[in-house]
């Protein structure tokens, strides 16, 4: 799914995952992402899109079909590309620059209001790793935000990210925003581990379940009042039958 409009889309059903292609295709994008990213000002539209592969998965709702979840794709040579991408925007991500594989960046992944049906995120993923793959990315790295920029909303889910999922020292992308949250130093030990994992943002819970890391700091976004950390999933290190699970859908 990474090439042009001649590269197959993934189907279950009635569903369809694909890319998104010219000015009307792209229109409907932008509608869906600012339903789904409220900002406080500004368009949703930025300087990445013209980098990204993006993948919708439609389906019928009623009537023609209909966008039900999104997600875009910056696929770049090796590290020093990730100062081109969304998340340079908030971290220093100088300290990947020197990784040799291509790298996939993710972001603004985002479902229908009200919920979807399992098979749209099955498509969603199994296109994602179709893109991961097909480009030979050796990690898939991003910005993962939970609702709402007030962190102490989100403490038992920062307490278990402090406690089991930084990433390694050499790696961490270092401190570039304006407002960030050295959440390690304040939310304290993790209480019940389960609810905290269930206060985890579902994307992040996705990401976490197939070996991600996080960050050291979490960036406060007030435009799109959210509280996002860095997230990176090293492809090799996915568990074998997530990896397995994953690319049986993406074919």
């Amino acid at each position: 799914m990474t090439g042009g409009k001649g590269v197959e889309p993934l189907r279950k059903g009635k569903l369809v995952a694909r890319l998104a292609h010219g000015r009307a295709d792209m229109g409907r994008v932008m509608a869906f992402r600012a339903a789904a990213f409220p900002r406080v000002s500004g368009a949703e539209e930025d300087e990445q899109d013209a980098l990204s592969a993006h993948v919708v998965v439609e389906g019928p709702e009623s009537g023609p079909l209909a966008i039900q979840a999104y997600f875009r794709v910056m696929l770049f040579g090796w590290g020093a590309g990730l100062a081109q991408g969304y998340a340079a925007r908030f971290y220093d991500v100088e300290p990947l620059s020197g990784y040799a594989q291509p790298i996939a960046e993710t972001g603004r992944f985002c479902v229908r209001p009200g919920g979807v049906h399992p098979d749209v995120l099955r498509l969603a993923w199994g296109a994602m790793t179709r893109i991961v793959d097909e480009g030979r990315a050796g990690l898939m790295v991003g910005c993962t935000s939970f609702r709402g920029a007030d962190w102490t909303r989100h403490r038992a889910g920062l307490a278990l990210l402090a406690a089991e999922f930084v990433g390694p020292v050499e790696h961490l992308p270092g401190r570039k925003a304006a407002e960030v949250v050295d959440y390690p130093a304040l939310v304290g030990p993790v209480g019940d581990r389960r609810a905290a994992l269930a206060g985890l943002p579902p994307l992040l819970r996705t990401y976490l379940g197939m070996g991600a890391w996080v960050s050291d700091h979490a960036v406060v976004d007030r435009e799109l009042d959210t509280l996002h950390v860095f997230t990176c999933v090293e492809v090799d290190r996915v568990p074998a039958a997530r990896a397995a699970s994953l690319r049986a859908v993406a074919g």
